[in-house]
């Protein structure tokens, strides 16, 4: 386990350094702005959940983000997605692994699951059960770039630095959906994850528009 763990480092290392002497001068296609994302999704209706702190926008380093609660019938969904324009300045993408602890969300489980996207061909993405103190809530999120969806840290790095060669670009997303677990009914923890898959459905088709592909 230690093995790996230092060949991750060193590739995560060696990343960095390739696409920081890698051309700056990237060639992104246009995208629609979050501010045009539309508040219907499918049956579910958004509201704006609040815009972020100054200083957590500087943490985060994105270029563009869409931060909401979407609702449908007794149903909700949080939806948070994180674009980066470029990365090889130092902003990049993070991990919810890193930000929900930071948060006080502790993870409880984790699991990669499929997720069926209607015309598209099914997406794998992380799947997390979290907990704070009695609140509990499922995550859903993935790393999107260039069309390509990937649930991994790692393989996300590894493509990150086969683009910016191969590509000349380095721009990416991530998207999270978060759904809360009513602990005072049963079987709640699988119903959130089942809201929590229905929205990703929803959700889907529409990104094409936001994150060049």
């Amino acid at each position: 386990m230690t093995t790996r763990l230092v060949v991750a480092t060193l590739c995560l290392v060696m990343a960095s350094v390739v696409i920081g002497r890698a051309s700056k001068m990237e060639s992104v296609p246009p995208r629609a702005g979050f501010a045009t994302f539309p508040l219907t999704v499918g049956e579910w209706n958004g509201r704006e959940a609040g815009p972020f702190e100054d200083r957590v926008l500087r943490a985060l380093g994105v270029d563009d983000y869409l931060n909401r609660t979407y609702t449908s019938q007794r149903r909700a969904a949080g939806l948070y997605i994180g674009y980066y324009r470029s990365q090889r300045q130092g902003d990049t993408i993070h991990s919810p692994l890193n930000c929900l602890p930071g948060s006080g969300w502790e993870p409880v489980t984790k699991e990669r699951v499929t997720i069926d996207v209607g015309a598209n061909p099914p997406i794998a993405v992380n799947q997390f059960l979290i907990e704070k103190g009695l609140d509990r809530q499922v995550v859903i999120y993935w790393y999107q770039s260039h069309g390509r969806v990937v649930a991994s840290e790692y393989w996300g790095k590894a493509y990150l630095v086969l683009d910016a060669l191969r590509m000349n670009r380095t721009d990416g997303a991530m998207v999270r959906i978060v759904a809360p677990v009513n602990d005072r009914e049963a079987g709640g923890e699988l119903t959130a994850q089942r809201i929590a898959r229905e929205f990703t459905t929803s959700l889907f088709p529409l990104l094409s528009r936001y994150l060049p592909g």
